[in-house]
């Protein structure tokens, strides 16, 4: 009994046992496309830590480059990461590589006239002059 017993707790820490909950283990700074998307040559550090947030990773031997790393383990899937490196000259942002490629933003896509037209609309007399 006792031998039973001590062999289900060992295996219930390994996974092998069906039915136990294993948690999402999330690690590094979420970067989606859209954040991406919004990056241009030329932006400062500051614009770019406004849009992307701190970097995981900032190499004191490499001080114009900045690494995002995300990484993401969920229940009994194996294990997605996506890294994107940035890189700078004269505080302005020159290049990126890694697991993400640079497009229009979504409020390029839209002002670049994707057929939808827009009419004028009269809204009336603003609200409070009694008209």
């Amino acid at each position: 009994m006792l031998l039973c017993s001590a062999s289900i707790t060992l295996l219930s820490g390994c996974g092998i046992i069906p039915g136990i909950y294993k948690i999402d283990i999330q690690q590094g700074n979420v970067v989606t496309q859209e954040m991406v998307d919004q990056l241009r040559p030329g932006m400062t550090t500051r614009q770019v830590r406004f849009i992307m947030g701190t970097p995981l990773i900032q190499d004191t031997f490499h001080p114009n480059r900045w690494d995002y790393l995300y990484s993401m383990e969920s229940g009994h899937n194996d294990r997605v990461q996506e890294r994107i490196s940035l890189t700078f000259e004269d505080n302005r942002l020159v290049g990126l590589a890694g697991d993400f490629m640079p497009g229009k933003s979504s409020d390029e896509e839209i002002m670049s006239g994707s057929g939808v037209e827009t009419y004028p609309v009269d809204l009336g007399a603003p609200l409070g002059t009694g008209e």
